[in-house]
């Protein structure tokens, strides 16, 4: 569903004082009965009336703030998960069925938390906590568990690994992934602190390039090997050149047999051509 179906500024809040006027403006926003919502996800399931989506959406943006409101505790602004929240209430919209006799809000609600939810993965953390389905779900709930119980001891462990159906350890690794600390690459802006000297992780690798002047030497080494290359293809017949080039020197590799269809002789012939025409090139670079 297109964006467009509402207005922008019901759909991007930015910024604390503009967060605060887009939650007073979708909460003015009449919600539907029954009646109104069947009526209207009829009339653009059928009739593809894009007035009647934007009805919907809009009579439940305030349902997207009250589930947002709900992952305040991952260091991300409540703005973009509300944004997020919208393209998940109106994936929800494009697919409701009314016929399913189940309400707007309690279909949608799947869509709006599957998108929070992945944008709190990719946002999180640079590093991706959480991969597959199992630690997704061991991700979220050992969030709210240790919100109530701070660190957990074993038999907490234990009991979290058992109702998730994981083993113990992923419970551990996943803990210890929440419990880590994200830190700068490279010197921060106020590392000049004498006192208290900030070392960098960058500063702890060893750098593998070369030094300029053994990368001169090296390229000059390579210019040299080519220009002996070339130097003992030209001293090859013609045949022998495009084996070896077909052979070695293509995108595309040219099989023996290949090669001996072109010339009418027999592959054998065609590998015998080629060991001479390696042996010549060989003695040019050695002469």
């Amino acid at each position: 569903m297109n964006t467009a179906l509402v207005p922008s500024h019901l759909l991007v809040p930015a910024g604390t004082g503009s967060l605060d006027a887009y939650i007073q403006e979708v909460n003015k926003v009449p919600m539907l009965t029954l009646e109104e919502e069947k009526d209207l996800a009829h009339r653009y399931l059928e009739e593809g009336d894009l007035d009647a989506a934007r009805r919907l959406v809009l009579a439940h943006l305030r349902f997207v703030v009250h589930v947002a409101k709900g992952y305040g505790g991952y260091g991300l602004q409540l703005g973009d998960l509300i944004q997020e929240g919208n393209i998940g209430l109106m994936k929800a919209v494009k697919r409701f069925d009314p016929s399913r006799e189940v309400r707007l809000v309690s279909f949608a609600v799947h869509w709006i938390r599957a998108e929070m939810h992945e944008f709190i993965l990719r946002n999180w953390r640079i590093v991706k906590v959480a991969t597959t389905k199992a630690q997704r779900k061991l991700f979220f709930n050992l969030r709210k568990s240790k919100k109530r119980l701070g660190w957990l001891n074993m038999e907490e462990v234990n009991t979290v690994a058992e109702n998730l159906g994981v083993k113990p350890e992923v419970v551990l690794e996943m803990e210890s992934r929440l419990s880590g600390q994200d830190i700068g690459f490279d010197l921060s802006a106020d590392s000049d602190d004498d006192d208290k000297p900030y070392v960098s992780p960058s500063a702890y690798l060893v750098s593998k390039s070369e030094s300029p002047e053994n990368e001169l030497e090296a390229s000059d080494m390579q210019d040299h090997q080519n220009n002996l290359l070339y130097q003992g293809l030209g001293e090859l017949d013609e045949r022998s050149q495009d084996i070896i080039r077909s052979r070695w020197l293509g995108d595309e590799k040219a099989t023996l047999q290949t090669l001996a269809d072109r010339y009418s002789v027999s592959a054998e012939r065609i590998r015998q051509l080629e060991v001479n025409a390696m042996n010549k090139i060989r003695a040019s670079f050695s002469a």
